[in-house]
C-alpha cells in the first residue's frame, strides 16, 4: 500500500455526516410510513396491514436509537494525534485502513476504502496500545501497522 496523506479530521467529519445522513433518512422513512398506516382504509384486511406497519416503525425506530447511540458514541472520539493506537485512531496496516471510533463498517472516502469500528471489535482491541511497525495475527490474517494517525 502505498503511502497516502490523509486528514483525520476529514475523515472524522465524513464518518459523523454519514450517520447524521442516515438519521435523517430513517427519520423521513418513519414519517413516510406513519402517514401510510393513517392513510389506510377500512378494508378486510385493515387491521392486519396497521399492524404489520406499526412492527415496521417500531423496528425502525428501534435502528433510530442504534444510531443515535452512534452519533453520541462519535462525540467522545478525539481528534488529536497519536503514536499509539487508541481510540479516535486512524491506523494504517499493509491491508487495511481502520478508523477507531464507531461500529459503522466499511465505507469510502476520497476513493479510498476504510472501516470504521468499534474500540470493543476484535481488530481494534488487537491493535489498541501498539505503535508503527508491530504486527499483529487475527483470524490467520497477519498485519502490520503502518501508521498511526
Amino acid at each position: 500500500m502505498e503511502k497516502i496523506v490523509f486528514e483525520k479530521s476529514d475523515i472524522r467529519n465524513f464518518v459523523k455526516m454519514t450517520i447524521a445522513g442516515k438519521i435523517e433518512k430513517l427519520k423521513n422513512f418513519i414519517e413516510f410510513t406513519l402517514e401510510a398506516s393513517r392513510d389506510i382504509k377500512k378494508t378486510p384486511k385493515y387491521d392486519s396491514m396497521r399492524e404489520e406497519m406499526q412492527e415496521e416503525i417500531y423496528q425502525m425506530q428501534r435502528q433510530l436509537g442504534a444510531l443515535n447511540d452512534l452519533k453520541r458514541n462519535m462525540a467522545k472520539v478525539l481528534n488529536t494525534a497519536t503514536d499509539r493506537v487508541q481510540l479516535g485512531s486512524l491506523v494504517i496496516t499493509n491491508k487495511a485502513r481502520f478508523y477507531i471510533s464507531v461500529s459503522l463498517g466499511e465505507f469510502f472516502f476520497e476513493g479510498d476504502r476504510f472501516y470504521a469500528i468499534s474500540p470493543e471489535s476484535p481488530m481494534a482491541k488487537k491493535m489498541m496500545g501498539m505503535k508503527p511497525g508491530a504486527a499483529f495475527t487475527l483470524n490467520n490474517i497477519h498485519q502490520e501497522i503502518v501508521e498511526v494517525l
